[in-house]
């Protein structure tokens, strides 16, 4: 019995040891965190705004305006004042180079292009014998050249006359030779002065004329740049309104040299313009009018007709003192089927070789004015504004064929 007893305390001992040791292992096992205390809550910095210092704000004591000290008087910034800024000057009014002499002083610049024809006339004059073949060549080298047919045959024909009864052939005698018989074919005594001095009490009247490309509206500003050297008072009126800016330009061509433009809107009546310019050159006692007409195609039968209009309209006040022809130097015999067309529709008066530095041939001032039996009054030697001058045969010719 005590055995049993003993062996049931020892059981309950063993058990209870066991339970101990299982609860031990469970309380060293780690326990969750215990939940974290509620934080202070401190309030944020204020932000700051504009004009005040990146930190929180803090009380100041405050003091009325009558209480805050101002600084003295001569401690307070000077006033800056700021100089007005000056107004921009017009450009000044040029004044153009004189006329007189003009072609002379642009002879080297014509003779560049020129006096192939020269040159070549008096290479083939000098060869010891001139038979047939050298006439032949003669007479290509003029045509080549532009003179036309008539005018060359009738060249040649004198050459051989004089070359036979002269025998002897020097340079220069066949220089001074040459140069006799191309005075001749210019017809030295054409009066070549362009007429804005009007017989009536009224400006000179000057209607510029010509297809398009010839350079009609820098023509009409490089003559009024002439007139002005010549001491003439002048008005411009901008009648190409089919053109865009061809008004534009003639303006600026006027302003650079105190010439006043009348104008209209664009594709408006051109003989309107031309009217009202010529009325305004009355009333402002303008010596000369010089009427800038749209580049019209001579092809175009209606445009040729409203040309004729404008010559019509303009004589209402007075009748046209000028009508010059402008013609590109460089299209050669093309240019004499415009000045025909041209021609029928207005009097020619006078024609204007533009482009004559150029590739042109010096032989189309012969052929053209032979054309319409009017003389070559102006030529245009390059792009400069005082590039235009007047025509003098003896100048011409000794361009051509050299000194």
């Amino acid at each position: 019995m005590e055995t049993v007893i003993l062996a049931v305390v020892i059981a309950v001992v063993v058990i209870g040891a066991l339970g101990g040791l299982v609860i031990g292992s469970r309380k060293r096992k780690q326990l969750p965190p215990p939940p974290p205390a509620a934080p202070d809550i401190t309030a944020p910095p204020a932000e700051p705004h504009v004009g005040d210092e990146a930190e929180a704000p803090h009380d100041e004591p405050r003091r009325a305006i009558e209480e805050v000290d101002l600084p003295p008087a001569s401690a307070t910034a000077p006033v800056v004042v700021e100089e007005p800024t000056p107004a921009v000057e017009a450009p000044g009014i040029e004044v153009p180079e004189p006329t007189a002499g003009r072609l002379v002083r642009l002879r080297a610049r014509l003779s560049r292009s020129q006096n192939a024809l020269g040159k070549g006339l008096l290479t083939l004059l000098s060869r010891e014998h001139l038979d047939e073949d050298t006439w032949e060549e003669i007479e290509d080298t003029l045509l080549t050249a532009d003179v036309g047919v008539q005018p060359t045959q009738e060249l040649v024909e004198r050459l051989r006359e004089r070359v036979k009864v002269l025998g002897t052939r020097t340079p220069e005698e066949l220089r001074g030779l040459l140069r006799e018989e191309l005075l001749t074919l210019l017809v030295p005594e054409f009066d070549r002065e362009v007429k804005t001095d009007s017989n009536l009490d009224t400006p000179g009247i000057v209607m510029v004329v010509g297809v398009n490309g010839t350079g009609k509206t820098t023509t009409t500003g490089k003559l009024a740049r002439v007139l002005v050297a010549d001491g003439k008072h002048v008005v411009l009126g901008a009648a190409d309104t089919f053109r865009a800016a061809a008004a534009d330009q003639l303006q600026t061509w006027g302003e650079r040299v105190g010439a006043r433009t009348v104008r209209g809107p664009e594709g408006g009546d051109p003989a309107s313009i031309a009217f009202d310019a010529v009325k305004e050159g009355i009333e402002e006692g303008a010596d000369a009018v010089l009427i800038d007409t749209a580049g019209r195609l001579h092809t175009k039968t209606g445009l040729m007709d409203e040309l004729g209009k404008v010559k019509r309209v303009v004589e209402k006040h007075a009748p046209l003192d000028e009508v010059l022809l402008v013609l590109d130097a460089t299209t050669g015999q093309n240019g004499l089927v415009q000045a025909r067309v041209f021609a029928e529709v207005v009097d020619i008066t006078g024609i204007v070789l533009t482009k004559l530095d150029g590739t042109a041939k010096g032989g189309i001032v012969i052929a053209v004015q032979r054309e319409l039996g009017v003389p070559v009054k102006l030529v245009g030697l390059g792009e400069g504004a005082d590039d235009l001058a007047p025509f003098e045969p003896e100048a011409f010719v000794d361009a051509l064929i050299g000194e």
